[in-house]
């Protein structure tokens, strides 16, 4: 299994293939529904976002309080519910999200098009995925309590890549 950095996403990107397992360390943010919604009101309004887009990786996850370590489980959610989202994210930049599940036309249509990628973490196993998560701080809207924005900082995270930046995917072979 190959090791990857967040902080390079660009040199070793093209050469992932679907369905390669990879080992991710880096900072990756956490945003699901609410929080895309509000990421979303917030450039309609020309306001400042929670994080840069450009080159960034996004974790569709909403981990539970820590016991011990930095977060407690920390699975992924079903991609497919950002994928209204999705494709304008990857035209600003967007290097990758992390989730489960397949996405739609569009997304696999950005991802080509602006050399992203689209990375699968194991459902089920958010207990296995909090202890690759070495530091965690809310960034925004902590209202949202599990699905505020976070900022992670993660060595090893097991995942899969599920859709290449040649839009070859896990899900369509």
């Amino acid at each position: 299994m190959k090791k990857y950095s967040t902080h390079n996403y660009r040199e070793w990107a093209s050469e992932v293939s679907a369905g390669e397992e990879i080992l991710l360390s880096g900072v990756v943010y956490t945003s699901r529904d609410a929080a895309h919604k509000r990421i979303f009101e917030a450039m309609k309004k020309g306001n400042e976002l929670p994080y840069d887009i450009k080159d960034a990786f996004i974790y569709y996850a909403g981990p539970t309080p820590a016991k011990s370590g930095a977060v407690g489980s920390c699975g992924p959610t079903t991609s497919s519910r950002m994928d209204v989202y999705a494709p304008t994210l990857y035209e600003m930049g967007l290097a990758a999200t992390v989730g489960k599940g397949d996405r739609s036309d569009d997304v696999y249509r950005a991802i080509k098009e602006n050399g992203g990628i689209y990375l699968c973490a194991i459902g089920g196993a958010g207990a296995l995925a909090s202890k690759a998560i070495k530091k965690a701080e809310v960034i925004a809207y902590d209202d949202l309590g599990c699905e505020s924005v976070k900022r992670f900082e993660i060595e090893d995270f097991p995942l899969y890549v599920a859709i290449d930046t040649q839009g070859n995917s896990i899900f369509k072979k």
